[in-house]
């Protein structure tokens, strides 16, 4: 496989940025996160795992859908750009306000007794609201100039790892370090908000008739999304309900650790994402064979490194987080193969927003979340977290490739992802 065939200089470039960037803040990211591990111990750090749990599943509430469409709207409407970013932030503001007032709703019911839950999930939830100016990102993302957003972000966590750390000297509770992930997303917001201006950056503008025009393009991934939501941070809510915030720590570091590495993947695949948006339509034998290639790379990346953790799983969570987290080991072998699985999902999403099938996601992601609640409720008692880890490894397999086979829609993507597996047509 001839590496240039598959990567254009402009998304070579694209990707090299934003990898650059993520791995400035890995690097940051592996002290400040261990030390915050240690310092918080796996009660406490699976607390803030599970009130993040609630604030990423509201947050595919709040996205409205449109970050899965809004690029396409870019590339195809480049004199509408401030007004599709004004709309969709203004759009988004609502959703988001609406979502933080749940999540602290719910968890104020289903943990009333819990005082120091409630805060801590009030405290994260406040992120929910600044999230929406990740929507500048995708503009830069569809002008190939991730570099900007790259030191952007950077900047930004700079800044929460400063915050992190002198919590850590000062000896703070959990509730302050609840509020750092709240203090990433304004940082980042302040940053991408500069970045554009001084880019030129067209004028945000809201209307009607672009709000509507962006929702109906992405309400068939607002339930697709929450369902994602569901099997994706269901684990969490049924371990923390049917075992403990301590088996939630084991998890979330299982889960951590296994996708420390995944900016990569996610770097690949928002690089490409544009160039298969413009083939669709212009040459479709080149629009297969992109698609192909983004699929190899998902997956291969994602098996050797699975294969990594499955050898070396054992002293990265020692060296790592220490002794006390020694039972994620466990989790982190099955866990680790979900990566590949889950990120072809997320590789999809090009060829189905340029093909126009989103309406057909619903269905698949209702269903993989009724099997994932029915199968957590199966393994949990009897397996802990390594069940819960088995559960959305199974759930992730039918949702990428089993499910769209019995749709006829989505028939040809399923294939596309098959080739890709056995290395068919790839150029």
């Amino acid at each position: 496989m001839n590496i240039k065939n598959i990567l254009k200089n402009k998304e070579v470039k694209n990707a090299g940025w934003i990898i650059g960037g993520k791995i400035a803040q890995m690097v940051i990211s592996f002290i400040v996160s261990i030390l915050t591990a240690r310092y918080l111990g796996p009660s406490n750090y699976g607390l803030i795992g599970y009130a993040s749990a609630f604030v990423v599943f509201f947050s595919s509430l709040c996205t409205l859908g449109i970050n899965s469409v809004i690029i396409k709207d870019f590339v195809d409407n480049p004199d509408e750009q401030g007004e599709a970013i004004g709309s969709a932030i203004l759009l988004r503001a609502v959703s988001s306000f609406l979502s933080a007032v749940m999540v602290v709703g719910i968890v104020g019911i289903v943990d009333r007794n819990e005082p120091t839950t409630i805060i801590v999930t009030a405290l994260c939830s406040l992120g929910l609201v600044f999230q929406i100016f990740d929507t500048v990102n995708y503009w830069f993302q569809s002008q190939y100039k991730s570099k900007i957003t790259s030191i952007a972000t950077f900047l930004a966590y700079i800044i929460v790892s400063c915050y992190k750390i002198l919590l850590l000297i000062f000896g703070a509770n959990v509730k302050w370090f609840a509020l750092a992930t709240s203090v990433d997303y304004i940082a980042v917001a302040v940053f991408l908000l500069l970045a554009y201006k001084k880019h030129g950056g067209q004028r945000f503008k809201f209307t009607k008739r672009k709000a509507k025009q962006l929702l109906s393009s992405s309400y068939h991934y607002i339930l697709s999304g929450m369902m994602i939501a569901v099997y994706a941070q269901t684990d969490k809510f049924m371990l923390k309900q049917m075992l403990d915030e301590t088996v939630v720590g084991y998890y979330s570091t299982a889960v951590t650790v296994c996708t420390m590495w995944c900016f990569v993947l996610q770097a690949v695949i928002d690089s490409i994402y544009p160039t298969i948006l413009t083939l669709h339509g212009k040459d479709n034998i080149a629009f297969d064979c992109k698609n192909r290639q983004l699929y190899a790379i998902t997956f291969y990346m994602s098996l050797a490194v699975s294969v990594l953790f499955m050898f070396f799983g054992t002293p990265v969570i020692k060296i790592l987080y220490g002794e006390a987290y020694l039972p994620a080991v466990n989790v982190l072998k099955i866990v680790t193969w979900y990566t590949a699985f889950s990120y072809l999902g997320v590789a999809r999403n090009a060829w189905i927003v340029a093909e126009g099938k989103q309406k057909y996601l619903k269905y698949i992601y209702t269903v993989a979340a009724l099997l994932n609640v029915i199968i957590n409720f199966a393994l949990i008692p009897v397996m802990g977290a390594e069940g819960a880890a088995l559960a959305s490894l199974i759930t992730q397999v039918l949702t990428s490739i089993v499910l769209p086979l019995f749709i006829k829609e989505l028939r040809p993507n399923a294939k596309l992802m098959l080739e890709a597996i056995i290395l068919k047509e790839i150029k």
